[in-house]
């Protein structure tokens, strides 16, 4: 009896299964249209990054002469004189307490969407659709929002209004990233707090939070360093007060700070000013990049103990 090969015989029509694979006319056009995207998004990619040199280098450039120990402890003395001591300890002061409001409520957030909500939940999903619709909201908005709401009823402009509207920016990406991060932590450790009968509450505070605290620390410190560069709501809510007197009490006027300094004195008639300018969005710049720096090493670690690469 011969083989089953034998008895079926290959229709001219069909290709032969023994011969050689060779690219057809789809396969090089899909290539060629694989290559030029992967070329395209390269060159984006290195535009950007290039971009990025361009304005730290410009910064650096013009900034670094006017630095000294005086400009950074020395307050603003007129048009050509002193330095940005009082604008640096109002942004740290509005935007520390700006990130004492918005860290439990955006924590809790993420806490109750991953933790607490179900997959067809009514009030998550419209929870995920306002936080994306607050991320992308243009700052500015925030800033009227706010003036409505607490310069209109005050009728006077303070670092609590400052520190209000810079807490409502920085609440989606805090809310979003503890959602993300939470989500990365191993099911198998719900699954065992489970099995020992720990009631939900006590598992997340004592087993879920710990293991996703370094990826929540990430968002909160990326979150601070987007508030501490903005400038918009700070122009609206918070831009009455004296730029030579150090003012650390938010709820009774006005308080200096490092976004606000930068632009009133880059508008001053004077060159000197234009240079302390360009020295204090040196100091911006620098602190926001030790920010994102450090928030990069705590994610790698948080991954790392998560056994994530």
């Amino acid at each position: 009896m011969t083989g089953l090969s034998d008895t079926f015989i290959r229709h001219p029509s069909l290709p032969d299964p023994s011969a050689p694979l060779t690219a057809s006319g789809n396969l090089r056009r899909r290539t060629i249209v694989s290559r030029t995207i992967e070329v395209v998004a390269t060159a984006s990619a290195i535009l950007a990054v290039a971009m990025l040199v361009d304005v730290a280098f410009t910064v650096v450039s013009k900034g670094a002469p006017a630095l000294s120990f005086g400009f950074l402890t020395q307050n603003s003395n007129g048009l050509a004189g002193g330095g940005i001591a009082n604008a640096l300890l109002g942004t740290i002061v509005i935007v520390a307490f700006a990130a004492l409001l918005a860290l439990p409520v955006g924590v809790l957030t993420g806490i109750y969407l991953t933790e607490f909500a179900g997959p067809r939940s009514r009030l998550a999903n419209i929870l995920k659709a306002a936080l994306d619709l607050l991320q992308g909201l243009p700052t500015i908005i925030v800033g009227i929002v706010v003036f409505g709401l607490i310069v209109s009823a005050t009728h006077k402009e303070t670092g609590f209004a400052g520190s209000i509207a810079l807490a409502i920016i920085m609440l989606p990406m805090i809310a979003r990233s503890s959602q993300e991060v939470l989500t990365l932590v191993p099911g198998t450790l719900r699954e065992a707090a489970d099995a020992l009968g720990v009631e939900r509450w006590r598992a997340v505070v004592g087993v879920i939070l710990p293991a996703a605290a370094g990826g929540i620390a990430t968002g909160a410190i990326l979150s601070i360093a987007r508030a501490a560069g903005e400038t918009a709501p700070l122009l609206i809510v918070n831009s009455l007060y004296n730029p030579s007197h150090t003012q650390l009490e938010i709820f009774g006027q006005g308080v200096p700070s490092i976004p606000m300094y930068i632009y009133t004195t880059y508008d001053l008639p004077a060159p000197s000013a234009i240079a302390r300018a360009w020295g204090a969005a040196l100091v911006l710049l620098v602190a926001i990049l030790a920010a994102n720096v450090g928030a990069r090493v705590l994610l790698a670690r948080s991954r790392a103990k998560m056994g994530m690469r």
